[in-house]
């Protein structure tokens, strides 16, 4: 008799529980969300607007800009095409490689210093 009072009162007081471990349950959701906003604001936002300036730069090359590979090679683009790049990197010596390969612009001040 003893021992099913004991599960009739724990039976009982456990409605009353759930209604609150739904509450609780809520809030252990909050740390996450919090981590997945700072996530998102250090690391996949910035990561979307580098990758926007990166195809900005590749649609807006042309024939003539002088150019950085990924790899380093410092060239001249002199032919364009859908998915590909021809640069001139000596006077005889022209590469075809791929148009993400492009990594910025060459700047007049970086001219000069390699000729020094």
């Amino acid at each position: 008799m003893l021992m099913e009072s004991i599960a009739w009162a724990q039976g009982t007081g456990g409605g009353s529980s759930a209604a609150s471990g739904g509450a609780g349950g809520m809030l252990s959701l909050i740390p996450f969300l919090l981590i997945f906003i700072i996530f998102y604001f250090l690391l996949i936002r910035p990561q979307q607007k580098k990758q926007k300036q990166q195809q900005a730069l590749l649609d807006t090359v042309k024939k003539g800009d002088k150019v950085v590979t990924t790899s380093g090679i410092w060239g001249t683009i002199t032919n364009l095409g859908k998915q590909t790049v021809t640069l001139q990197i000596a006077d005889n010596t022209k590469i075809k490689m791929q148009r993400e390969n492009i990594a910025r612009l060459r700047s007049e001040d970086e001219d000069k210093d390699k000729d020094a």
